[in-house]
């Protein structure tokens, strides 16, 4: 799904792609049964996290109006995927800050080969948002930075980051440890977009 030569990595699009497009291989036979149930519950609960964290990014844009074309074609997905209604409801309020106030915070890190990486973060607990990316970056090898050492190389473009300095990727295994990178970074539901300036 990844393309590594692409400036910039919008969770919101990437998410957009993958779901519904999730599919199981394997032969049904007895013995492997219940292994393929337990992936497929995982693999599920994964989509519903997806498609949650939609919900919520577009719910906080539209002010929480259901009947808002956008967020409406994403509550139809998320029926579509047998997702819960309680789910769906509650993905809906976070986006409008029920339950705690929510702010937009841009966290910053260097990829691998030096590739300058910006999170674009929802929280409604900046110091839980900051020690849980802190937990899952030092797990792949990678930390924050401090604020300003990776913005440099992006300029504001409306609500979004463009990068103005790209980094080229000398080989496939630096290709696949940003797109392992990429991919840590979207399971977690509070970041909303992921810019790089790698090329």
């Amino acid at each position: 799904m990844h393309t590594i030569c692409l400036s910039v990595y919008k969770t919101y699009y990437v998410y957009i792609d993958n779901v519904g497009n999730h599919t199981m291989s394997g032969h049904s036979k007895w013995s492997t049964i219940k292994h393929k149930k337990a992936a497929t519950d995982v693999k599920r609960g994964k989509v519903f996290s997806k498609i949650a964290h939609l919900i919520t990014v577009e719910s906080r844009l539209v002010g929480g109006d259901a009947n808002s074309p956008s967020l409406k074609t994403l509550i139809q997905k998320a029926k579509a995927e047998n997702m819960p209604k309680e789910n769906i409801e509650r993905a809906i309020a976070k986006g409008v800050g029920a339950g705690g106030a929510s702010e937009q915070i841009t966290y910053e890190l260097y990829g691998p080969q030096g590739v300058a990486i910006l999170l674009d973060v929802y929280t409604d607990n900046r110091n839980r948002t900051v020690s849980e990316l802190k937990h899952l970056l030092s797990k792949l090898g990678y930390q924050l930075a401090e604020p300003g050492a990776a913005m440099w190389a992006f300029e504001k473009d409306g609500a979004e980051w463009k990068p103005t300095t790209l980094l080229p990727l000398e080989d496939d295994s630096q290709k696949e440890k940003l797109t392992t990178l990429i991919e840590a970074l979207e399971e977690y539901d509070d970041i909303e977009s992921i810019y790089t300036n790698a090329s």
